[in-house]
C-alpha cells in the first residue's frame, strides 16, 4: 500500500490526501525541493507572505474561519524561529494549523550550519506536538498524524521538521486513510453522572448564566446549533468571552454581551451574582475571571471542556465535565427533556427583571462630538453600513480590538478573528488575508491601530498581488492606545513612550503600494468614506482619525472583582447607585 517518491513530493501528496487547498509561506534554501514539487502541481495554491509571523498568522485565519486546519511553510533557522509568535499565538487560542519547516541536512544538524537552529527545542513549549523527521521513509505517516494531532480534542499548532536530505531521499510513502495515527484520542462523550448532576442544577437554578467560550466553535456549527437550542429552552441569559463571539447571536434574546476585563456591565455583574454558572468550552483566562478569590462567588460552576489539563487548572469546578462541547450538551439536552424540561421559571423571571436594571447602565453610552470622529463612533457605523453582508472581521490588538468586540454583532460563529490569548500585535492584518484567501466573495474588513497595523504593514504586498480585497479599518489615534489607557488610569498619567511621533502617511502608503488609501476625520464623512472602501473592489487602507485620548469603558482594573467596574462618565451618569460603578 506504499508508493515510492521523494520527501519533498511526499509532502505535497500529503496535503492533497488531506484536502489542502492552500499553503502560506516564505521560500528558502532548506525548503527548496519543496517549493519545486508546489511549482509543478495545481491543486494546491501558494500565498508568498512577506514575512514567516504573517504567515502563520493568514494560516490562523484560514483556520478560524473555515474550520479546516491551516498551513504555513518556511525555510530553517530565521524562517522558522519567526513563526515561533504565530505558533505560540496559535498554542493560546486553540486554532488548528500545520507548519512545515524545512532544516539543514542530518548530518550538519548540531555543526552550526548556516540557517540552522534547533527548531524543536525552540517550539516545543509554543506547539500541541512537534516532530524531527530523520528518515524519509517515516515522513508520511508523520505527517498524517500532525493533522490528526492538530485537529483532534483541544486543536491547536503542531510543528513538522524536515531536513533538506530528507526532501531530497526517496521512501515509501503511506496514503491517509492506511496510515497509523498514534495513540492520540481524546474523549469526547462526558460523563453521565456528572451530565446529571448539571441537569438537576439547571431545573433548579433560580439565577443561571451561560459562559462560552471558543471551544463551542471549535467544536463546530453543530455545537452552536445545540447551545443556541438550550438558551431558547432554558430561557437563561448567556454570555461569551473574546473567543466565543458569534457561537450565540449577538441579536439573541438572552445575549448579554461580552463579559470580562472589557465586557459588559449586564454581563460581569450577571457572572458575579449568579447561583449556577455553566463554563461551556472557556479556560477561565485571567482576562474573564479578574481576582480569583472574588469571581462569581456565589455560583456552582460546570465546566464543560474536552481539555482535562483545562479543568481545575484556574477555578474548581463543582460539576467537572471532560468532553466535546457538541456531544455534551447533546446529552445535556437529551436528559434535561427526557425529565421533563424542567426549570425554575418565576426565579428566573426575577432574574432577568435584576438584569434588565443593570442595562439601564448602558454601558456603551459615549460622549458624542460632531467635530471629531470617536472610536466607538466609527464602528458603530462600520456596523450599520456592513450589517447583513456576507462579512468577515479581523482585529489587531488594542483599545480598538474591545470596541470591534463591543460594539460589532456576530451572528455565526466563524466571522470573528482576534488574538485574544497572546494579544498579538500585528496579528490581524495577515490573518485577514488568510481569511480573504479562504472567502474569496466575502466582504473581509480588519479593524487596527495603526501602532499594531504597521507591525505586518508588508503584508499589502501579498493583499496586491494576490488581488486579495481587504479593507484595512485603521481607527488611528496616533496613540499607543490602550498602553496610554492603563498610563492613566494607573500609573499617575507618565506616558512613557505611548506616543507614536513619526506615522506615515496611509493613503501614500497605501498608493506605493498599488492600492487604494482612504482618509476620513469629519463625523459628517464618515458614512460616505465608509462606503467608498466598501464599495471599492480591491485592498483598502482607511485611515480613520480619531480621537487621540478616549479610554475605552467599562474596564474591570487588575485586581479587582468583576462587580468593581470603571465606566466613564457618559456611562455612570445613567448607573445605579450601589451596583459597583466607579466613576472615571
Amino acid at each position: 500500500m506504499t508508493r515510492q517518491m521523494t520527501g519533498a513530493k511526499m509532502v505535497v501528496q500529503a496535503l492533497k490526501d488531506q484536502g489542502v487547498d492552500t499553503v502560506f509561506g516564505y521560500p528558502g534554501g532548506a525548503v527548496l525541493p519543496i517549493y519545486d514539487e508546489i511549482f509543478q502541481q495545481n491543486d494546491i495554491r501558494h500565498i508568498l507572505v512577506r514575512h514567516e509571523q504573517a504567515a502563520i498568522h493568514a494560516a490562523e485565519g484560514y483556520a478560524r474561519s473555515t474550520g479546516k486546519p491551516g498551513v504555513a511553510l518556511v525555510t530553517s533557522g530565521p524562517g522558522a524561529t519567526n513563526a515561533v509568535t504565530g505558533l505560540t499565538d496559535a498554542l493560546l487560542d486553540s486554532i488548528p494549523i500545520i507548519v512545515l519547516s524545512g532544516q539543514v541536512p542530518t548530518f550538519m544538524i548540531g555543526s552550526d550550519a548556516f540557517q540552522e537552529a534547533d527548531t524543536v527545542g525552540i517550539t516545543r513549549p509554543c506547539t500541541k506536538h512537534n516532530w524531527l523527521v530523520k528518515e524519509t521513509d517515516k515522513l508520511s505517516s508523520i505527517l498524517h498524524q500532525a493533522f490528526h494531532v492538530a485537529t483532534s480534542g483541544r486543536p491547536g499548532p503542531v510543528l513538522v521538521d524536515i531536513p533538506k536530505d530528507v526532501q531530497f531521499a526517496t521512501g515509501g510513502y503511506t496514503a491517509k486513510p492506511q496510515a497509523p495515527i498514534g495513540h492520540y484520542q481524546p474523549q469526547v462523550k462526558g460523563d453521565i453522572e456528572t451530565i446529571t448532576q448539571l441537569v438537576e442544577a439547571i431545573e433548579k437554578a433560580e439565577r443561571p448564566v451561560f459562559y462560552t467560550g471558543g471551544g463551542v466553535i471549535n467544536s463546530g456549527p453543530g455545537a452552536s446549533q445545540l447551545l443556541r437550542e438550550i438558551v431558547e429552552a432554558t430561557g437563561f441569559p448567556i454570555t461569551s468571552t473574546l473567543m466565543g463571539l458569534g457561537a450565540y447571536p449577538a441579536s439573541g434574546k438572552s445575549w448579554l454581551g461580552m463579559l470580562g476585563m472589557h465586557g459588559l456591565y449586564e454581563a460581569n455583574l450577571a457572572m458575579h451574582g449568579c447561583d449556577l454558572m455553566i463554563n461551556i468550552g472557556a479556560r477561565f483566562d485571567d482576562r474573564i475571571t479578574g481576582r480569583l478569590d472574588a469571581f462569581s462567588p456565589r455560583s456552582k460552576k460546570a465546566h464543560i471542556d474536552i481539555d482535562p489539563s483545562s479543568i481545575n487548572k484556574v477555578i474548581k469546578a463543582d460539576m467537572p465535565i471532560v468532553g466535546d462541547v457538541g456531544h455534551v450538551l447533546e446529552d445535556v439536552l437529551k436528559i434535561w427533556k427526557a425529565r421533563g424540561r424542567k426549570v425554575n421559571r418565576e426565579a428566573i423571571a426575577k432574574w432577568w427583571q435584576q438584569i434588565e436594571e443593570w442595562k439601564k447602565v448602558k454601558c456603551l453610552t459615549y460622549k458624542q462630538s460632531e467635530t471629531v470622529i470617536k472610536p466607538q463612533y466609527a464602528l458603530e457605523r462600520l456596523e450599520a453600513l456592513t450589517k447583513g453582508r456576507d462579512r468577515y472581521i479581523t482585529t489587531e490588538v488594542g483599545q480598538h480590538q474591545m470596541w470591534a468586540a463591543q460594539y460589532l454583532g456576530f451572528e455565526d460563529p466563524n466571522r470573528w478573528m482576534t488574538s485574544g490569548g497572546l494579544g498579538t500585535m500585528g496579528y490581524g492584518f495577515p490573518a485577514s488575508v488568510g481569511v480573504q484567501v479562504a472567502h474569496p466573495e466575502a466582504l473581509v474588513i480588519n479593524v487596527a491601530g495603526e501602532a499594531s497595523w504597521l507591525m505586518n504593514m508588508q503584508e499589502m504586498g501579498t493583499a496586491v498581488q494576490f488581488n486579495l480585497p481587504v479593507k484595512q479599518f485603521i481607527l488611528n489615534n496616533e496613540r499607543l492606545g490602550m498602553v496610554r489607557q492603563w498610563q492613566q488610569l494607573l500609573h499617575g498619567e507618565r506616558y512613557s513612550q505611548s506616543w507614536s511621533e513619526a506615522l506615515p502617511d496611509f493613503v501614500k502608503l497605501a498608493e506605493a503600494f498599488g492600492a487604494k488609501g482612504i482618509i476620513c476625520k469629519d463625523p459628517k464623512d464618515l458614512d460616505d468614506a465608509i462606503m467608498e472602501m466598501l464599495d471599492h473592489d480591491g485592498p483598502v487602507i482607511f485611515d480613520c482619525l480619531v480621537e487621540k485620548h478616549e479610554n475605552c469603558f467599562p474596564m474591570i482594573p487588575s485586581g479587582e472583582p468583576h462587580n468593581k467596574m470603571l465606566l466613564g462618565d457618559a456611562q455612570a451618569t445613567n448607573a445605579i447607585a450601589g451596583k459597583g460603578a466607579v466613576l472615571v
